[in-house]
Order: structure tokens, then sequence, then C-alpha cells
């Protein structure tokens, strides 16, 4: 069967007790990327681009903490049995996005506070950078042999190692590459931003990148769900917890967005009725 393997180590090299992941690489990758697009975005926008590195002080350890506390809360049971050092051992592998954006976006709120600029612009400034820092961060995963979904005789299905697999995919060799999959939506959705940021930069209201951002990747996040057979916290008995807040989201989002453009312009004061 034709399958993409998957690398033999997640680990990039070793120096000692010192080891170096490809998982913590792509983040700072992505981390670097998405810092220098929001830089360009702010400097479009006539602010000075140096605050997109300014802001990683406030909004990585949050969004880091954000990202932990939310992969730990909802996959609780991956560390009931040893919560110490397991909830730390972020080297494995365990970062919720959703908690990013909500710890990153919090980050937004304090730094904007500390400039003086408004956190919707600078949020809508930084949307297609985080977009596309998911983009490259998401290799990570690869790399690390999870986040993978349902077995598939695909081509571009990615061998995933004996001891990494489901109990019930044993025999299952290749499965869909739900994080290439996840990578190449993130991408198209930091295209997207660009666009509408430049061809409706006279209709937007503070925000509404930012709004689209999160409608956006949560719809794919949805249909990326579907197919992803990893550990997940459960709603209902049956259905994977992920699928529930990236509807809600997709959904909510966009109709704050769609409200934000339905209401109908003030009439002056003392035009003609």
């Amino acid at each position: 069967m034709i399958s993409i393997p998957s690398p033999p180590s997640p680990v990039v090299f070793e120096a000692g007790p010192l080891a170096v992941r490809y998982y913590g690489l792509f983040i700072a990758l992505g981390i670097a990327v998405g810092t220098w697009l929001t830089s360009r975005e702010l400097a479009r926008r006539g602010y000075d681009g140096a605050l997109a590195l300014d802001s990683l002080f406030f909004i990585v350890p949050l969004g880091f903490i954000g990202a932990r506390i939310y992969h730990v809360i909802t996959d609780y049971h991956l560390y009931a049995d040893d919560p110490f050092p397991g909830v730390f051992a972020v080297w494995n592998g365990g970062l919720g996005i959703y908690g990013a954006v909500a710890g990153g976006f919090l980050g937004v709120l304090l730094f904007s506070w500390f400039q003086g600029i408004n956190p919707l612009t600078f949020a809508d400034a930084a949307a297609p950078g985080l977009v596309l820092a998911q983009a490259i961060g998401r290799w990570g995963n690869y790399f690390n042999q999870e986040l993978f979904g349902r077995p598939t005789d695909l081509p571009w299905g990615i061998r995933i190692d004996p001891e990494n697999r489901p109990a019930e995919f044993a025999e299952a060799e290749a499965f869909h590459p739900t994080f290439f999959y996840e990578s190449v939506w993130n991408l198209l959705v930091c295209l997207v931003l660009l666009w509408v940021a430049r061809r409706f930069a006279d209709r937007l209201k503070a925000g509404d990148v930012f709004l689209l951002y999160v409608s956006l990747y949560s719809v794919g996040r949805f249909f990326v769900e579907t197919l992803r057979v990893d550990p997940a916290f459960i709603i209902g008995g049956t259905a994977r917890g992920n699928l529930f807040v990236s509807s809600v989201l997709a959904l909510g989002f966009a109709l704050i967005l769609l409200l934000r453009h339905s209401r109908p312009a003030t009439r002056r004061r003392g035009a003609r009725q």
C-alpha cells in the first residue's frame, strides 16, 4: 500500500540531558513567522511594526498557559493516574489551540492597555499571523506521530508505528494525516484574512478580522475532528468535545460578525424624516 512514512524519532538532537524536539522547533518557527506577518499588518495599519515583537512577552506566556490548561482540563484522564509531573510535560505534546487563543487574547488585552491602543485593532492585525503560526506548528504533530485520523488506503495516508496506534486500530498501518489537513486549512484561512482585510478595509469594524479568523478556523477544525481518532474529551458519551466547541464558535462568531454589519445605519440628527 502506498503511504507516507512517519519520522523515526521526535527528537532533532540530544546533548546530555538537553533534547531538542521537532514539536518545540515548529512551534518556535510558527511564532517567529507569525510575529513577522503581524508586524507587517501593524505597519500597514499605521502602527509601529515593532509592537508585534514587544507583544510576545504578554501573548506567548499567557497563550502557552491557556493552551496547556485547556488540554489538561479536557484530557485529564491522560494524567489522572500520575498528574505530576505529567501535566507539565509539554515536550510530549498536549496544547489546546482554543486555550491558546483565549490566553493569547488576554495577553492582547493587557498589552494593548499598556500601550494605549485598541485591542480589537491589534487582534485584527495579529489574526493572519496567528493562523499562519498554527499552520506551521501543526507539523510538530507529524514528528510526534499524533493527531492523525481514521485508517485510510489513500496514497497520502501516514504510516504510524504500532506503539502509537489506538488499540482498536492495532492492525492498521496508514491513517488520515489530519494534522496536514488542518495545516492546509489554516494556510487558506490566513490568505482569506489578508484578502478581506485589504479588499473590505473601508467597511470593516475593529475586531471583524479576528471574529472571521475564529469562525473560519473552527469550521475547518469541525471537519478535521470528524476524522480524528486520538483520545479526546467526550460529551454525551459519544461526541468528541472539540466537535461541540468548534461548532459553537464557528456559528457564534459568524453570527456576531453578521449582526455587527446588519444594523441599519443611524440617521444623522436633523436629517429629513
